[in-house]
């Protein structure tokens, strides 16, 4: 083995990897691939090394992912809100990770690592959604020894070129420490300029739940649309009166039903109104013109005190069917 590779791996050892692995799944932005590709060419000469690394790393995959699924089991949907306010990624939060669900099944666990948005938002989702802790952890540890094994292979397969590249960032020293530094600020710096560009793209005029009251009062009443998937409505099973359920993925197949003479209030329980939002736009660009977001969804509708209707305990059951054991 090189001598680079052998001072690579004295100096990040088995518990700085781990660590590193552990706080990219908690959701903080220290990348974890570029550690487990340096630590699989280390490993080809260290085997005993690399095994132990690889089981370490999927552990500490599966912790991070047990620690969001019992937020999830004991908040519910307020811990998805609270990550897509803070996400770099808003645009495949919560609503995208929901159709998700419903798409694959608990298979999305396995495959959630391998997603961007979809790491972060899953295991809080399946606690959310009262999938069994045992069936969780299984497929946790599944998709763990995935990723951590795909990546680790692919520093076994590259080992000769970084045996070629190290040394040079071993010979510029702190130089190659702050080169790191400024690419990771500036991948964060993209993700924040990513996500401004996103909600700028939502910024509309909205329509208050005050002012949707008082239209429903004066029997002005506007075709007031849920957009929420089955997985969200099996989460909060209430909605307001009256309301027509079209999952986002569905509006377009359902634009020609939609009437052009009434307003239509569009609504979602994501945060800063995304989902309804995006159909908000996507309405208008096929011509509808008297088309509103319900400014702060349903949250604010309820919190308001207005009256709600419950979905029957049928419809709840068959949204979360596919994640349960």
């Amino acid at each position: 083995m090189s001598l680079p590779l052998v001072t690579m791996s004295s100096q990040l050892g088995l518990a700085l990897v781990v660590g590193n692995v552990l706080l990219d799944q908690i959701g903080l932005p220290v990348p974890a691939v570029p550690t487990l590709i340096v630590a699989g060419a280390v490993a080809v000469d260290r085997h005993w090394w690399g095994g132990e690394l690889f089981l370490g790393a999927a552990a500490a995959c599966v912790i991070a992912d047990l620690g969001w699924y019992v937020a999830g089991r004991l908040y519910g949907s307020r811990v998805m809100k609270m990550l897509c306010r803070i996400s770099l990624t808003p645009d495949s939060c919560v609503s995208e990770t929901l159709l998700r669900f419903e798409r694959w099944g608990a298979g999305a666990i396995v495959v959630a690592k391998f997603v961007p948005g979809l790491a972060i938002v899953a295991p809080p989702l399946a606690g959310a959604l009262r999938m069994g802790w045992v069936r969780f952890v299984g497929l946790s540890a599944i998709g763990a020894a995935l990723w951590v094994g795909a990546f680790m292979s692919a520093g076994m397969v590259l080992k000769p070129q970084l045996d070629r590249w190290l040394p040079r960032v071993a010979d510029f020293g702190g130089i190659a420490i702050a080169a790191i530094g400024v690419l990771l600020a500036g991948y964060i710096a993209f993700k924040w300029w990513e996500r401004h560009r996103f909600f700028a793209m939502l910024r509309m005029a909205r329509i208050s739940v005050t002012e949707l009251y008082q239209l429903m009062e004066a029997q002005l009443a506007p075709l007031i649309v849920d957009v929420r998937s089955q997985s969200a409505r099996a989460l909060d099973p209430r909605r307001i009166p009256g309301a027509l359920h079209m999952p986002l993925d569905e509006v377009s197949a359902h634009v020609r039903e939609l009437p052009r003479d009434r307003d239509i209030v569009v609504y979602c329980t994501c945060p800063n109104e995304a989902s309804a939002a995006r159909v908000a736009k996507l309405l208008i660009k096929q011509g509808f013109v008297r088309v509103r977001p319900l400014h702060g969804g349903l949250d604010a509708w309820i919190a308001a005190g207005y009256a709600v209707d419950t979905l029957p305990a049928a419809g709840v059951e068959a949204a979360v069917s596919p994640v349960e054991v």
